[in-house]
């Protein structure tokens, strides 16, 4: 009962609609008529403190949301307009204040007035974004990036440092109009060493374009560098220990180093981790059960870096170059006891067992040259020439040994060894060029990339008693993948009065061949063999947008898209990684990209309240089938279903009040999944889910901050074939900052009454499949931060590579089986 509280304290806040104290006010010229664009800065009468800025609409309308009870006014900027404030008001929680109006009138002719006037507005509204501008003009608002992005325009920063934008999370921030690497704790360390003084404009992108990446659901924050100041070194330090079953280690350092041509960067992170997975598999087939337990130790040590170099060559060109990757060292270890029994006669036949041993070695380098054109036209090239490696060495020593039912006398064993070594290059060469055109933004650009994947697999029969190893023809094989992708977009954006469109198209044509050669039998004799395929397909992938703005307190957005997620490289690999002799994984050489169609509308209620209803049907969706061979054999691949349509529905919600934040996010959705593979081999299910998040931060004061979230999952469906039963956790923890607020202390307690365990069901080709387990989810937490250095240092360029999208289909490539126990 107590965790059932705990659970339900964070939902009952959310759901408590606790009515917000805003301030609204109207401003207008001389004439009578609506300023849209006029910039208006609330500010504390006691000491002119500035609290929050807005724009006006187009009905010369603003509003501020969240305001504590006071005595205020505003002080209002307009382009050739003489500024004004307002008369003092008070706030005094007792409801929504209407501010006294303002009237501007225009400046006049005198040539000290029209050059003041001409100077940058604090807010500008473009047609595609809002421009906060900080250079010259608020660089007393705060000390940081963060502090300047808690007072911008929509923008809120809950007691944890986590970002939204209108309301929503997943919000992406650019730097210099490149995508940061970092989220989390990570980023807020990030934005915090970038001081208000180094910092020329923040821009707050709600609706982008498709220039961009589609990461960022909610948006983007770009923060805009000023050149050539803020010269010298700063960096950080951090160290960390986890504490689940097993311990746990990491650490890092960051540099930064500037002066007025160069700026040399670089990071480097260890970790020395193991963590502990169960995964039971119970299974029936034909007249045969096995009812398989295993523990699954995984050790993972590896080294992370990023180093690099950019010179400014004038106020317009930069050039750079950087080289980041990782080098790991992995172990895993699996134990696994399998009771194979009679069904009709319920008597165990056998047992098997098997301790298998898989040691992986995966390193990877990547390279990016740079170069990007910026004038104060609004013309913009951005190039990027890339190269990425990938090796990865994986070594499994895989004994099957069969017990009679005591587990007393061993009646024999089939023992193997397996080396796959596997080679992923990476090549890409982009652009992107930007322009202002009729009213609006008109973007262009093209990619070109270039994968080549070599993948051996050879298997050995190990002999029990002498350990000699001898290859198996049949089994052991070559696969070789070589993939070019050429790409071109256009994008064009346009702000009318009251709505916003924006429309892309982006076409991208693919040249696929994967040859897979080995040898087979023919009669008494092995021949070699090449199972060779190709393929060519042209898309057109387009985008649209129209947002409804003439109330930003309600806002409607609809949105269409058509996206393309081709298959990650080792999922096409056809070689086999066994858990042991019953049971493996396999790659699938016919598996075909899936396509997804889009449509969505959101409405977005002053700034907090977000709700979109979205609906997607995927064609060739990808599905992981539990299937069989050999009569009793159970192997997991990858294979396009059909079809997959799926509505969901997302509503969330931030609240924040002084030293209180709570935000809290419902997700629920139909999905149907639907698929005919042959006899017993039918895929037709569906589900309705939801998924519940929230967390609420209370800041103690003195430099402490207490955290309590959780969340929730129904019941659902894995993969398109397996019925997932449902899942939730709750975590709590604090996190103090010392030393002046360079240094932050945090302690954290995961999953704290231990209910992170999975379970799901499957009746797919004559097998009946129950699977469960659970991972080391529960861990105590201790992390310590130190910043140190010329707080003035504007930090490195944040470079958006160009073989992001391949360098994430490698990655998430696996190597192996048995991580089933880290699904959730």
């Amino acid at each position: 009962m107590k965790k059932l509280i705990l659970i339900a304290l964070p939902l009952l806040f959310c759901a408590a609609v606790t009515k917000a104290q805003q301030v609204t006010g109207n401003v207008k010229d001389d004439q009578g008529k609506a300023l849209s664009g006029a910039t208006v800065a609330l500010k504390k009468v006691k000491d002119s403190a500035l609290v929050k800025l807005a724009a006006t609409n187009a009905g010369g309308q603003y509003t501020f949301t969240s305001i504590n009870a006071g005595n205020y006014f505003v002080a209002v900027t307009y382009t050739g307009h003489v500024a004004k404030t307002s008369a003092a008001f008070e706030v005094s929680g007792a409801g929504d204040v209407t501010a006294p109006e303002i009237t501007l009138t225009k400046t006049s002719g005198q040539l000290k007035e029209v050059v003041v006037a001409a100077r940058k507005p604090i807010v500008e509204v473009k047609a595609d974004k809002m421009i906060l501008n900080v250079e010259g003009t608020v660089n007393s608002v705060g000390q940081d990036a963060l502090e300047l992005l808690r007072k911008s325009p929509g923008v809120m920063v809950d007691k944890d440092d986590n970002l939204t934008l209108s309301g929503k999370n997943g919000v992406q921030v650019y730097v210099d109009g490149r995508p940061t690497p970092l989220s989390g704790k990570d980023l807020s360390d990030y934005l915090r060493t970038l001081q208000s003084s180094s910092i020329e404009a923040i821009e707050i992108i709600t609706n982008p374009s498709a220039k961009y990446e589609a990461a960022g659901n909610a948006g983007i924050i770009n923060i805009r560098l000023k050149k050539n100041k803020s010269y010298g070194t700063n960096g950080s330090v951090n160290a960390g220990y986890n504490q689940g079953i097993t311990p746990k280690w990491n650490g890092g350092i960051s540099l930064n180093n500037r002066n007025k041509y160069v700026n040399l960067f670089g990071n480097y992170s260890y970790n020395d981790a193991s963590n502990e997975n169960n995964i039971n598999l119970h299974r029936e087939i034909l007249d045969t059960l096995f009812d398989q337990k295993s523990k699954l130790n995984i050790g993972n040590k590896s080294h992370n870096f990023k180093a690099g170099m950019d010179y400014f060559i004038n106020k317009r060109s930069t050039i750079g170059i950087m080289v980041n990757g990782s080098l790991s060292d992995q172990q895993f270890n699996n134990y696994s006891r399998t009771e194979i029994s009679y069904i009709p006669s319920k008597q165990t036949d056998r047992i098997l067992i098997a301790d298998n041993t898989n040691k992986n070695k995966k390193n990877n380098v990547n390279g990016n040259l740079n170069y990007r054109y910026a004038d104060s036209a609004g013309h913009e090239l951005n190039i990027d020439a890339d190269y990425g490696a990938y090796r990865n060495k994986s070594d499994q020593n895989q004994p099957n040994e069969y017990w009679d039912p005591t587990q007393t006398m061993k009646l024999y064993s089939r023992n193997y060894f397996m080396n796959a070594p596997t080679d992923i290059d990476i090549y890409s060469l982009k652009t992107d060029y930007e322009q202002n055109f009729k009213k609006g933004r008109l973007g262009l650009g093209g990619k070109i990339g270039f994968v080549e994947s070599n993948n051996d697999f050879n298997r050995y029969d190990v002999d029990p008693n002498t350990n000699v190893k001898t290859l198996d023809l049949q089994r052991s094989n070559k696969f070789v993948y070589k993939e070019n992708v050429n790409a071109g977009y256009i994008n064009y954006n346009r702000q009318f009065k009251g709505f916003m469109i924006q429309a892309g198209l982006r076409v991208e044509n693919t040249h696929a061949t994967g040859r897979s050669t080995g040898m087979k039998l023919d009669g008494s004799n092995y021949v070699d063999y090449d199972s060779t395929f190709t393929r060519d397909y042209t898309n057109l992938f387009p985008s649209a947008a129209i947002t409804i703005n003439k109330k930003p307190m309600s806002q409607w957005s609809f949105t269409f898209s058509r996206r393309i997620d081709r298959p990650n490289y080792q999922d096409l690999n056809p070689f086999e990684f066994k858990l042991d002799e019953y049971t493996y994984r396999k790659g699938n050489t016919e598996l075909r990209p899936q396509y997804t169609n889009s449509v969505g509308v959101t409405h977005t209620y002053k700034y907090r309240l977000n709700t979109t209803l979205n609906y997607s049907h995927v064609k060739d969706i990808f599905a992981s089938l539990v299937d069989v061979t050999d009569k009793s054999k159970s192997f997991m691949t990858q294979k396009n279903l059909a079809t997959q349509d799926i509505v969901s529905l997302n509503i969330s919600y931030p609240f924040m009040y002084k030293w209180y934040t709570i935000f809290g996010n419902l997700n629920s959705f139909y999905s149907k999944y639907k698929a005919d593979l042959g006899v017993d081999r039918k895929v037709d299910l569906d589900v309705f889910a939801f998924t519940f998040y929230a967390q609420q931060t209370i800041r103690l004061g003195k430099g402490w901050t207490n955290e309590f979230s959780g969340f929730y999952a129904s019941p659902s469906i894995w993969q398109g074939t397996i019925k997932s039963s449902k899942m939730w956790s709750v975590d709590g923890g604090f996190s103090k900052t010392i030393l002046k607020g360079s240094g932050t202390f945090k302690a954290s307690v995961s999953d704290i009454f231990h209910t992170m365990k999975w379970r799901g069901t499957s009746n797919f080709a004559g097998q009946s499949l129950v699977a469960s387990g659970n991972f080391e989810s529960r861990q105590l937490k201790l992390n310590f931060t130190y910043r140190f250095g010329n707080s003035q240092v504007k930090a490195a360029r944040q470079r958006k590579t160009g073989t992001e999208e391949e360098n994430k289909r490698a990655a998430d490539s696996g190597g192996g089986i048995g991580g089933g126990g880290n699904q959730k």
